[in-house]
């Protein structure tokens, strides 16, 4: 499972000129889903964006988390971020889960966030998504759950 998270002050996703999900202060999160994934990988991927210490403390550094600032969480299916471009100049997406596969862990990832009591939005899965945001920083970190060594 990879994700691309950044820190942002506000965003939202359209469908259809229609709002579906819209956040203030908090982390923007692409969510791919691999075909070998596993509970694991989801649990380490929940863990880590709720707790990953990006957002800044008093004297300005960053040491605080998503839950320490009570931020939200806009989620984004996105298959693209598991594409290979090592070989060629067309990406790969042989490693992107099935869409039955993705669109549920897409769904228990979010539902996860929801047991605690962090406010998440999110997009509509597999759909054509117009997304708007103010990164904070900025900010972007790339998280990848089999890259744990």
């Amino acid at each position: 499972m990879r994700a691309v998270i950044q820190r942002v002050k506000e965003a939202e996703v359209r469908v259809d000129d229609s709002v579906t999900g819209k956040i203030n202060k908090g982390l923007l999160v692409f969510l791919g889903v691999a075909e070998d994934d596993t509970d694991k990988d989801l649990s380490y991927m929940i863990d880590k964006s709720l707790n990953l210490r990006i957002f800044e403390d008093d004297q300005g550094k960053m040491n605080l988390s998503l839950k320490d600032i009570e931020g939200e969480m806009l989620v984004i299916s996105q298959f693209t971020i598991m594409g290979d471009a090592r070989k060629g100049r067309r990406p790969s997406f042989t490693g992107a889960g099935n869409p039955v596969k993705a669109e549920a862990y897409y769904n228990e990832f979010i539902e996860q966030i929801k047991c605690t009591d962090i406010k998440v939005e999110s997009g509509v899965f597999a759909a054509d998504m117009d997304i708007e945001l103010i990164n904070d920083g900025p900010v972007t970190i790339l998280l990848d759950s089999t890259k744990l060594l």
